[in-house]
């Protein structure tokens, strides 16, 4: 089974950028996009309803923002959009699709880098998402969390680690926080299969940041523990670019 998750910053964009003629290529099994920033009225256009798939959008609220979507070569048996909170999802920032007791997500955590305000979204969303995870890793379920957490874990997953320690995305209290999640079972599926530094998902606009790998891995499968030995493989595309983002591609072993 292969999961692909990818931000795409724009999938308008994304989608000029070559996005879905190479996603064409991949033969992958559920792909998970992020920060559409469109309306599911504004993808008319066949590009966005790729062949073979099955198809799920879950917009915000606000034109132009945030938004998530899922796609599956098979059928789910049921599609949750939203996570029950009235603030969050009216952003669009979580949709499941159900297949058996395989569940796989498309998320959008918060980023706090705008300013305070957001940092504050953002730490409640990560205390309300710490309850909502819990009860998943004994529900009997097997659970792939694709997404843009907007949190660098640990040093090897930022290449200028030092510089970054008070700022969103690399502050002390999320990567605790992650922590938190891999010390109750969760897994990181790249890292389950590839230690190597220098692997990142996101690359700042300002200078030559991608040009020279000064980025950023932020984006992640989170699975189950009982898929870790699963992984077979983790791959981050980066010969193109399709946004800011690179997609992110993990190979399970196990079927649907």
């Amino acid at each position: 089974m292969r999961v692909i998750t990818f931000n795409a910053n724009g999938i308008r964009s994304a989608a000029q950028k070559g996005f879905f003629t190479w996603l064409a290529q991949q033969n992958a099994d559920v792909v998970c996009i992020q920060e559409t920033k469109a309306q599911i009225a504004q993808l008319g256009e066949e590009v966005f309803w790729p062949p073979g798939y099955h198809h799920a959008y879950f917009d915000a609220v606000q034109k132009g923002y945030s938004g998530v979507a899922l796609y599956s070569r098979k059928p789910p048996d049921e599609m949750i959009r939203g996570l029950g909170w009235d603030d969050m999802d009216a952003e669009g920032r979580y949709l499941e699709a159900r297949f058996g007791d395989l569940c796989i997500a498309s998320i959008y955590l918060p980023s706090g880098s705008s300013g305070e305000q957001r940092q504050a979204v953002k730490f409640s969303f990560l205390e309300r998402f710490a309850e909502f995870l819990r009860p998943r890793l004994s529900d009997q379920r097997r659970h792939v969390l694709c997404g843009d957490w907007n949190i660098a874990h640990k040093a090897i997953d930022l290449k200028n680690w030092r510089g970054n320690q008070k700022n969103s995305g690399f502050l002390p209290e999320e990567r605790a926080w992650m922590d938190e999640r891999v010390a109750e079972g969760w897994v990181d599926a790249f890292r389950a299969v590839n230690q190597e530094p220098d692997q990142y998902t996101w690359w700042s606009n300002r200078g030559q940041a991608r040009a020279n790998n000064v980025g950023w891995r932020i984006d992640y499968q989170i699975v189950s523990p009982c898929l870790q030995h699963a992984v077979t493989a983790a791959h981050i595309y980066t010969a193109e670019r399709f946004s800011d983002h690179a997609p992110l591609i993990i190979d399970y072993a196990r079927p649907f």
